[in-house]
């Protein structure tokens, strides 16, 4: 399967490291160049700002999708291709499942986790069968992965990870699976 979209989770804030905010720029330039809509959460603010911005910049498609709740807290978007504003959390989360072939995680906080093993857990549920990618800029994730890799080794996972999830190092890995 062609990938032409892809959803990608991250913080509203941008972190203490700085290459946090330069990775998610490099991932927004190259998704934009490769003719891939970018889905987000729609904030305005953080990483999630850097890498919708670093994709507009690039003339790129972005879509983002925003619950009213938080349109004020991430300041949303009104510059992308298109902005929903939505309900709830739910809603959003849904959206941006079924408007993705393939979801790539970058640093942020409880929200990107929520969603992140929102839709680990449906892939293994076979809610769904999207790629899922970890931008584990500096190490960010390296605990998170080990943690996952416990779970399997002590046998709470019906799948092996590495089925599930693939782990870049470099936002430009990701141009191998486009």
């Amino acid at each position: 399967m062609a990938i032409q979209s892809i959803t990608v989770f991250c913080g509203s804030k941008t972190g203490n490291n700085p290459l946090f905010a330069e990775h998610s720029k490099t991932l927004g330039h190259l998704l934009a160049e490769k003719n891939i809509t970018l889905v987000y959460g729609g904030g305005n603010k953080g990483l999630m700002a850097a890498v919708a911005n670093a994709a507009l910049e690039k003339n790129g498609t972005v879509i983002g999708i925003i619950p009213e709740r938080l349109s004020q807290l991430e300041h949303q978007h009104n510059e992308l291709t298109e902005l929903h504003i939505v309900e709830n959390m739910h809603t959003r989360k849904i959206m941006l499942y079924e408007k993705c072939d393939a979801a790539i995680i970058l640093p942020g906080g409880y929200g990107t986790l929520d969603e992140v093993f929102e839709m680990l857990t449906w892939n293994q549920l076979s809610i769904h069968h999207k790629p899922v990618f970890f931008l584990n800029t500096d190490g960010f994730y390296d605990h998170l992965i080990a943690h996952i890799q416990r779970l399997h080794q002590e046998s709470f996972l019906y799948d092996h990870p590495n089925d599930q999830m693939t782990i870049l190092k470099d936002p430009t890995e990701i141009l191998q699976y486009l």
